[in-house]
């Protein structure tokens, strides 16, 4: 193995609050340790801190809900961030500090201003429109961003949109899965939904605007018409408030079998995926990666999915499912009804998926990650060896 390093991951999002960067972290923070690096995870938490992992650092106990792309990040703005991360540093050597979202306020621009190490960024995020923060923040962010030593993005998607406002060299690492979870032989399907003859349709997410339920939910509509003994199950970590809207929707034009499942623990949520016959992720944008579609394919699903740019570069339309116009009820359900009707190319589709997952799985990203942090280590020390050969 290469030298163990000391890394810090630091996230500005509430920590124990379900969300695409925390679960990143928390599965990146897992397999660095199995390799053998020694990690620490500096993060706000709405947690108390004996319900936290001892590897966990908790900074900020006061968290604000943020509109951030299309939805609410959980984020602490407290004044007293600075000092909280300045004694940290103090007591604590990192040879890393990875930074995920450099740009949101306050703990990761926080955690720039103090850091003395090597500062490593990941960006997340993407969207279609242009970004106000950024239009007129740039001069301000710019500083920040100038502090980290390498740039990560998730996709290709996220890279260009990044290098839009802050241009320089950006490495793409995918998010990643761990494919033996939910592709492993023995993950048995949730009983009271199979064996009845229903074909399920599975949404995963929260019921945030951008993730498109709305569409799905409308084209069920037709999808019920044309193929009777089709069901929508709709897992998510979704509130009562959220659901109360299409609950309503579904009552009024009486429509059977839809499913508000809610939250689900990681572990059973293979099991979920193995319950459907498709997958459907309607998102209408700001999606810079497709977790999801992965998991889906893992699981051996056929997807119908948005084309959308953090989707595309993850789902080829014709091999692991189909791409179809976004906020389009009309397609979704012609597709939907499509692949219920065919179950050969459900299969097709299913397989290939099983054998696009794989690139993705976390012992290869975080891999990759490490081998990112090592180069641009040496990159670092470089300067100190010539400055020092210089002087001899």
């Amino acid at each position: 193995m290469s030298e163990a390093l000391r890394v810090a991951l630091v996230s500005p999002y509430d920590y124990p609050y379900p969300g695409g960067v925390t679960e990143h972290i928390s599965d990146l923070d897992r397999h660095l340790r199995r390799m053998g690096h020694s990690v620490k995870i500096i993060a706000p938490s709405s947690s108390d801190e004996e319900d936290l992992d001892d590897h966990i650092i908790k900074v900020g106990a006061t968290i604000v809900p943020f509109p951030f792309s299309g939805s609410i990040a959980r984020i602490s703005l407290s004044p007293r961030l600075v000092l909280r991360v300045r004694r940290i540093f103090q007591r604590e050597f990192f040879d890393i500090i990875h930074v995920h979202e450099p740009t949101i306020p306050a703990l990761s621009l926080a955690v720039l201003r103090e850091s003395r190490s090597v500062n490593i960024g990941t960006f997340h995020a993407y969207r279609e429109t242009i970004n106000p923060s950024y239009e007129f923040g740039w001069p301000l962010f710019r500083h920040f961003i100038a502090k980290l030593h390498g740039r990560i993005a998730v996709s290709q998607a996220a890279r260009d949109y990044m290098a839009s406002y802050f241009p320089g060299e950006y490495r793409v690492i995918p998010n990643g899965i761990d494919v033996e979870r939910f592709g492993r032989e023995g993950v048995c399907p949730i009983e009271r939904f199979t064996g009845d003859g229903k074909l399920n349709i599975l949404f995963v997410g929260r019921l945030e605007k951008r993730k498109g339920f709305r569409y799905l939910l409308r084209a069920f509509r037709t999808i019920k018409a044309a193929v009777p003994e089709a069901r929508l199950l709709v897992v998510g970590a979704y509130s009562k408030e959220d659901k109360a809207p299409f609950v309503r929707y579904v009552r009024h034009f009486k429509l059977h079998d839809v499913k508000f499942i809610g939250y689900v623990s990681a572990e059973e949520l293979p099991r979920w995926y193995r319950t459907a016959h498709v997958f459907c992720a309607p998102s209408t944008g700001y999606e810079s990666f497709g977790i999801v579609l992965l998991e889906a394919m893992a699981s051996g699903v056929p997807i119908v999915a948005s084309d959308i740019a953090g989707y595309r570069g993850v789902l080829q339309h014709g091999v692991q499912g189909e791409l179809v116009p976004p906020e389009s009820e009309e397609a979704l359900a012609q597709a939907m009804i499509h692949l219920l009707r065919m179950p050969a190319r459900r299969a097709a589709y299913g397989a290939a998926g099983r054998v696009t997952a794989p690139r993705y799985d976390w012992s290869i990203v975080s891999r990759q990650v490490v081998d990112f942090y090592l180069e641009t280590l040496a990159a670092q020390r470089r300067p100190a060896v010539a400055q020092a050969g210089g002087k001899a």
